[in-house]
């Protein structure tokens, strides 16, 4: 069984074989035919599967067939990172038709994004976020997209892009295929994929079962102890590339940063990075410039390295879907690996929930020689931040006393101590920042409390979402 089953065009056909694809995964054989015909899909699979061939591929096939020189083909994605991969491989595969595909995400100059929309591009491959600013500004026309993809759907709903894609489909014309490829899809996002999704075939395939070719470990410890045993873990194992993963950005930044100390050729991504610093570090990742990589789970969407030998899971992901989208990260390509897991006490709700997902307890293991009766401190200080200044005010004091003249408030004016933050928030126009978990995604304009809005120069604009300003 190959390519060729799927009567591809030719200049299609040509890139699948330039890129060495020999026998299409379940995934592709069962989305493709679908897709081809124009019926909407909904794809689920763990990620190692070839979700973007099962989509790109039948995209291709349509779009070099007609007209060029406007959009016809939308890609969403949550991250850069997966943004750039997902623009690799439809730019791989499709060499041979001279379909032009560009990415569009922030974080970088916009104005570069613009000359490439301006010079014809058929397929755009975009975070919510950077599109609904090139649409605002009408860079980007999107009237005559035919074909809808949402990839890692679940990612782009959990982290709340939602209300994004709904202002997006209004700027699509009503008649188009929708298309979404996720790794997991529980029940609630599978309701809110109905909105989007007109009588889809549902294509389903291994969605929890991790690949066979990883090994499964437990290591319980303190959560005080977790960065000792890890030094342990690293120096006790014959490891070639590394991917550790932690529940924060904060956390994923000070384990790479005791890494690189120790002497390890070590590095994290997350979303406090400049794109230029994130595409360095995911680079140097895929050469061997760096052994170990730590990362959230967020900024990990669209890792795509084949060779690496470990996964460490720093925290224990919240869902058996999450624990199995992490690991697939290793013994992908036929190749083995392993998964290993720290735990504390307060995770064996989630151990058993991935222990029946694969159908079997997993190994619970002790360092030999590792002293795991050392106490917890009184305090965990190792990922604290530091303690912000208390905001000094002298009560009973006079305004403006102890200060020249000059810079004492008119008669009947407020005192600058009466205003505070909350005055300088509202002089400036600009409510207060909301947080991010994980703040690695381009992010959207996500409304913020009543509907107010924040001031932007030249026009009243949503709040942004924390995720969002870091991508900016």
């Amino acid at each position: 069984m190959d390519f060729k089953q799927f009567n591809l065009h030719p200049k299609v056909q040509a890139g699948v074989e330039a890129m060495g694809y020999v026998t299409p995964t379940p995934i592709q054989l069962q989305a493709i035919p679908s897709v081809i015909s124009g019926q909407d899909v909904l794809g689920l699979a763990q990620t190692g599967t070839g979700k973007t061939a099962a989509f790109g591929l039948p995209m291709l096939h349509r779009l070099v067939q007609e007209e060029r020189g406007h959009v016809r083909g939308l890609v969403l994605a949550p991250t850069r990172e997966l943004a750039e991969q997902i623009n690799d491989a439809l730019n791989g595969m499709g060499k041979q038709t001279r379909l032009r595909s560009v990415t569009v995400y922030g974080g970088v100059n916009i104005n570069t994004q613009i000359k490439k929309l301006k010079e014809g591009a058929e397929i755009v491959v975009a975070c919510p976020g950077r599109l609904l600013d090139h649409i605002s500004q009408g860079t980007i026309d999107l009237s005559r997209v035919e074909i809808l993809v949402l990839d890692e759907a679940d990612q782009m709903f959990d982290m709340g892009f939602l209300p994004d894609v709904r202002k997006i489909l209004r700027a699509l014309p009503g008649k188009r295929q929708n298309l979404m490829f996720s790794a997991t899809m529980p029940d609630d996002i599978r309701r809110l994929a109905h909105e989007i999704l007109r009588n889809p075939v549902t294509v389903q395939v291994s969605r929890t079962a991790p690949a066979a070719t990883v090994s499964h470990a437990l290591y319980p410890v303190g959560q005080h102890l977790k960065t000792p045993l890890l030094f342990e873990m690293l120096k006790h194992t014959d490891t070639e590339s590394v991917l550790i993963f932690t529940k924060t950005k904060h956390r994923a930044k000070r384990v790479g940063e005791q890494l690189e100390k120790a002497g390890y050729k070590a590095t994290s991504l997350q979303g406090n990075l400049s794109q230029n610093r994130r595409q360095a570090a995911l680079d140097g990742f895929r050469d061997g410039t760096f052994q170990i990589m730590v990362a959230t789970d967020i900024a990990a969407r669209g890792i795509d390295v084949s060779l690496i030998s470990h996964v460490i899971n720093y925290d224990i992901p919240d869902t058996p879907e999450a624990y199995t989208h992490r690991i697939g990260r290793t013994g992908r390509a036929a190749k083995t690996g392993d998964a290993f897991t720290m735990v504390t006490s307060e995770d064996d709700y989630t151990v058993r929930s991935i222990e029946k997902v694969l159908g079997t307890k997993i190994e619970r293991r002790r360092i030999e020689g590792f002293d795991y009766a050392v106490p917890a401190p009184q305090k965990d200080t190792e990922f604290a931040r530091p303690p912000r200044e208390p905001q000094r005010r002298r009560d009973g004091a006079k305004p403006g006393a102890g200060r020249p003249a000059a810079a004492r408030p008119a008669a009947g004016a407020k005192p600058a101590s009466a205003v505070g933050a909350k005055g300088n928030a509202a002089a400036s126009g600009r409510p207060a920042a909301h947080g991010s978990k994980d703040g690695s995604a381009d992010g959207g304009h996500a409304s913020g409390p009543a509907g107010k809005h924040r001031q932007h120069p030249g026009g009243n604009r949503p709040a942004n979402h924390a995720a969002r300003r870091s991508g900016r």
